[in-house]
């Protein structure tokens, strides 16, 4: 056995390695130039073979508000991650099998930071940006000590929750097996799965990558195990830390230093025997309660993308106890002045209406027509932005109504014709006569009264010697207003002389053509027809309401039709009522606030507080927005 001072030198000779001491590395074990590193399953100098990875997705669909249980984390877990995959008004939640809660549980919402619990330290992220799309998470290194379980705080559709951690396994399995199918690992039926069947599985692939272990230097000195030191050192207390927290309980734990047995004098610890070291004990200090504070959670999205909005933010007085922070009664710290919890904001000045043309002529020349205008949404830079960035309710009208009277309805008739209906003696000649409105089509003939002008008249060619004609009558009346009808008149056979005419039997024209006494007709096409119905009550009794009917169009067979003239269709809105409404006054309706002008450009006439601080004022907004709206 060698002694110890040839042992000591022994191990000076190891970590100078020729003069250099910088020229090796440090590995895992402490030792310079083992090369030995800590693989994924904590162990040094392994080769990823001790340890399975278990990960998963919570994907269910809930329904009820409060703690749904996600998955639970064994004992020996590492290399914790539980990450919501979409941002959220969602909570994640941490609590041990012991019904000890961890983050954010009993309804209160813990800031973000470190935690502990389940002998790890958990480190609670929650991303606050209006822009972030990212998740709540926790992570921990590990390993656990007991049993965990992750809930979510379900207020609104999941969007899924991704969960992984190491645990160490029995026996190894190493990278030679790839047909190796353990039994899954779903806990609670929320579809976790381990390593081997998860296609998003890590690969732990040995160390050494199935190599011979790195050569030492041929100028390196071999290590010799340094054989138990009981006689000539042994582990002594010398202290302990200093307390983990300065109030609200800490911990500390005794310090224990390698000593020589012969002078008691401090050596290095590689010289005591590590496996007698004793363990740390732990005491609790400084158990006095920490004083209370408000913690104040980060400013909500503004409530107006564009103009004056309002933004919230959580106040909370809290205290912290045993590295917890806990929700306290807000007496505690009624001697701290509280922080706002709601503030104006604005993001950018709105956009604005803008009227860019004048109105256009009516449609008709008479008549009731429409006539419109341009109306654009422009930003407060200029440029032409979609309506929806723009107050609708305050949009001004671009299409409205327009009388330009009534329609001029008149005969219109050609001249007379030049051909007599009779060779000889008296005749009658004719000419057409129409009664026409709106320059588009024509109306039924009585349309236009009855002082219809007249459409034929006597004619003379002259004296006629004794012969036999036939005379006909004028053409009656077409049967129908429109389409197809039919006509009738008189034929006769006559004797014309110098004196009178004499009827005489068919039989004696018979050597002549007989002309017809029926023919058909039609005046024009009937086409389809707009129809309505009457007009119903107005909205509103006074300031302005409307009223509508029905208007429809129907062919000849009563028939839906869009064969009718959009310029003829009778208006199916009309306003009604304008007379001003008379509101009721309350005298006892006041503001009592000097600056009530701000409370109603704030918006906030919708509480009762201001709703009775700035009576009058807000009365009056309320009276406006009514009237509006009835306008809409």
């Amino acid at each position: 056995m060698l002694s110890g001072l040839a042992l000591l030198l022994l191990v000076c000779l190891h970590m100078r390695v020729q003069g250099k001491p910088r020229s090796q590395s440090q590995g895992c074990d402490e030792y310079l130039g083992s090369g030995r590193v800590m693989d994924k399953c904590g162990v040094c100098g392994g080769n990823n073979t001790t340890c399975r990875l278990v990960s998963g997705v919570f994907k269910h669909s809930l329904s009820k508000i409060g703690y749904h249980k996600i998955v639970e984390i064994p004992e020996g877990a590492t290399k914790i991650n539980v990450t919501e995959m979409v941002k959220s008004r969602n909570y994640l939640a941490l609590r041990s099998r012991s019904g000890r809660s961890i983050i954010n549980g009993n309804w209160a919402i813990d800031r973000p930071g470190k935690y502990e619990g389940g002998g790890t330290m958990f480190t609670y992220r929650r991303p606050n940006e209006i822009r972030s799309t990212a998740g709540e998470s926790f992570l921990a290194e590990g390993p656990t000590n007991e049993i965990l379980d992750v809930y979510m705080i379900f207020q609104q559709p999941n969007p899924g929750v991704h969960y992984e951690y190491i645990l160490p396994t029995e026996q190894p399995v190493g990278p030679q097996q790839p047909n190796h199918r353990p039994e899954g690992n779903a806990v609670n039926g929320q579809g976790g799965y381990d390593n081997h069947r998860n296609t998003k599985q890590e690969n732990f692939n040995p160390a050494g990558g199935g190599r011979d272990p790195p050569r030492l230097p041929d100028n390196q000195v071999p290590v010799a195990q340094p054989p138990r030191r009981v006689r000539d050192y042994n582990w002594k207390m010398a202290g302990a830390t200093e307390c983990s927290a300065s109030c609200g309980k800490g911990f500390r734990y005794s310090i224990f230093h390698c000593v020589s047995r012969l002078n008691h004098a401090q050596v290095s610890d590689a010289l005591c025997d590590s496996s007698s070291r004793p363990t740390p004990q732990e005491e609790a200090c400084n158990l006095q309660p920490c004083p209370a504070f408000w913690d104040i959670g980060e400013w909500s999205e503004c409530s107006k993308t564009c103009g004056l909005g309002m933004q919230h933010r959580q106040v909370l007085c809290r205290q912290i106890y045993a590295n917890r922070t806990l929700n306290v009664h807000t007496s505690r710290c009624r001697d701290l002045e509280r922080p706002e919890i709601a503030s104006t904001c604005q993001l950018k000045i709105c956009s604005e209406w803008q009227i860019r043309s004048e109105w256009t002529a009516c449609s008709v020349p008479c008549g009731l027509g429409q006539k419109s205008r341009e109306v654009r949404c422009v930003s407060n830079v200029g440029d032409f932005v979609p309506d929806e960035e723009c107050n609708m309710n305050l949009r001004p009208i671009d299409v409205e109504n327009c009388d330009m009277g009534a329609c001029a309805k008149s005969w219109f008739y050609t001249e007379w014709g030049n051909r007599c209906s009779a060779e000889c003696g008296m005749g009658v000649r004719t000419r057409g006569v129409l009664c026409l409105t709106n320059h588009i089509g024509s109306l039924p003939l009585e349309g236009c009264g009855s002082e219809r002008p007249a459409d034929s008249q006597v004619c003379n060619n002259g004296p006629c010697e004794n012969r036999i004609e036939w005379f006909t009558g004028p053409w009656s009346q077409c049967s129908a207003e429109c389409g197809p009808g039919s006509q009738q008149r008189a034929v006769v056979c006559l004797l014309k002389s110098e004196e009178a005419f004499t009827v005489m039997p068919p039989y004696e024209c018979s050597s002549l053509e007989r002309p017809l006494s029926q023919q058909s007709c039609n005046l024009k096409a009937c086409g389809a027809k707009w129809y309505h119905t009457d007009w119903s009550a107005c909205s509103k009794t006074c300031e302005g309401g409307f009223r509508v009917r029905e208007v429809r169009c129907l062919s000849d067979d009563m028939l839906s039709s869009d064969g009718c003239d959009e310029q003829l269709r009778p208006a199916q809105r009309e306003n009604c009522n304008p007379e001003p409404c008379i509101p009721h006054i309350d005298e006892n309706c006041r503001d009592k606030y000097f600056n009530c002008n701000v409370v109603v450009q704030a918006r906030l006439c919708v509480y009762d507080y201001y709703k009775t601080t700035c009576c009058a004022s807000c009365s009056r907004v309320t009276h406006r927005q009514s009237i509006h709206r009835g306008r809409s």
